[in-house]
């Protein structure tokens, strides 16, 4: 890639994020339907193997999506405000249980002094916060409706998803030929490797972390809901829904639940029903849902899955949260692809030689091991070179 190249490409990608910075708002309700599309696009794609023709499969489709939202609204909503204000009610006798019986607990076996300011503002608060809302519906429409354009921004914005993501549904393949139409020539194996790999990604982590998280959260919410604990679905949705970090979701749940259960019954016999209840969820989360539904081909560190979506948020507000993890799938890729090129370029293998007590066996290692990743990646092959004579450059085209 020549220097000129360097800085039309530098160039794009400032363009590029400055039309994101400023169109944020307007391009929402697109990312959005752009990521419904995603989502679905392999069940379309399927139906269509199945010789249904792809406008009537992606009409099956959109059907079921447009009703499992319908049912969600309808149903989940009002349940969740109810969990949600029946915890508000019991969170005072919380509050007076790690006062009375935690802390002096703590304190005596442990050293450790807790100091509570005053809980008790906290508490009103937030129960008069609730009640002035009215509800999580009430709360979203107040908002809205202090401006009729607004409200009338939000309604444009709520059926403009729906369509968006039907038309982007049913000519994906299409926008996908004509972006891969696009690429330069000279670098248009690489990018399509590396766009195969990112979609691989970024597929196993929204398509099989989200299944997680569903299956984990319905889990712990029934299951609390069996042992008695009056808000336990609500802690296993939370529980559910955090998940896609390893033990935060079950630290975060055995937390809440063992606090409740002690609440509520007083008696260490729930505390281990509890505490059974999350041991049987992870060990079906790490031995059955995760190898069976993500798989070995993430790469996203949770920690770098978080960060993104923080840094995302800060920069383009929800569209960046939105657009936070194909971003990171991307990344990942593109380092997994720079510490290739790396491992078989010239300034590694010459820094091997060059390194005390390393010889000539061990260098010819690294030649064999780079030969065989490219090759195994299908894009170019090198050939191993012998220990005295200088190592080719890598043939693969320039990006």
């Amino acid at each position: 890639m020549t220097t000129t190249q360097r800085w039309q490409w530098l160039a794009l990608v400032l363009i590029i994020g400055a039309l994101l910075y400023i169109l944020a708002p307007a391009l929402t309700p697109f990312a959005v339907a752009a990521l419904f599309a995603y989502l679905w696009d392999p069940v379309v794609d399927r139906l269509e193997r199945l010789r249904v023709s792809r406008g009537l499969a992606v009409t099956v489709v959109f059907f079921v999506i447009s009703v499992l939202i319908v049912g969600v609204v309808l149903l989940l909503i009002p349940y969740l405000e109810q969990q949600i204000a029946t915890f508000l009610d019991r969170l005072p006798s919380w509050i007076k249980w790690a006062q009375d019986e935690a802390q002096p607990w703590l304190a005596q076996q442990f050293g450790l002094q807790m100091d509570f300011a005053d809980p008790q503002k906290l508490v009103d608060m937030l129960k008069d916060h609730w009640r002035e809302a009215g509800g999580v519906a009430t709360s979203v429409l107040a908002k809205v409706s202090k401006s009729g354009l607004t409200v009338i921004g939000w309604i444009a914005q709520l059926v403009l998803i729906p369509v968006v993501t039907f038309y982007l549904l049913r000519d994906w393949d299409i926008l996908v030929g004509r972006v891969h139409e696009l690429i330069p020539r000279s670098i248009e194996p690489t990018v399509a490797r590396l766009a195969r790999e990112s979609d691989e990604v970024l597929g196993a982590f929204l398509r099989g972390q989200l299944s997680v998280m569903f299956c984990m959260g319905v889990l712990y919410a029934i299951g609390l809901w069996a042992i008695g604990i009056e808000v336990g679905p609500l802690i296993g949705m939370i529980a559910g829904l955090i998940s896609f970090v390893p033990y935060l979701g079950a630290i975060i749940g055995v937390a809440m639940a063992v606090v409740a259960a002690l609440v509520q019954f007083g008696d260490w016999a729930y505390v281990l029903a509890v505490l059974a209840l999350f041991a049987v969820g992870q060990t079906l989360e790490g031995y059955v849902l995760v190898p069976k539904l993500v798989g070995d081909k993430i790469g996203l560190h949770p920690v770098a899955v978080i960060f993104a979506i923080l840094a995302g948020g800060e920069l383009f507000g929800f569209l960046g949260v939105l657009l936070a993890l194909p971003a990171a799938a991307v990344v990942m890729v593109l380092l997994r692809y720079v510490h290739e090129r790396y491992t078989a370029s010239r300034l590694y293998q010459a820094s091997a030689a060059a390194s005390p007590g390393t010889g000539v066996v061990e260098v010819v290692a690294v030649d064999v091991t780079a030969a065989a990743v490219v090759a195994a990646s299908g894009e170019v092959a090198v050939q191993e070179t012998s220990p005295r004579e200088p190592t080719p450059r890598d043939s693969s085209p320039p990006v």
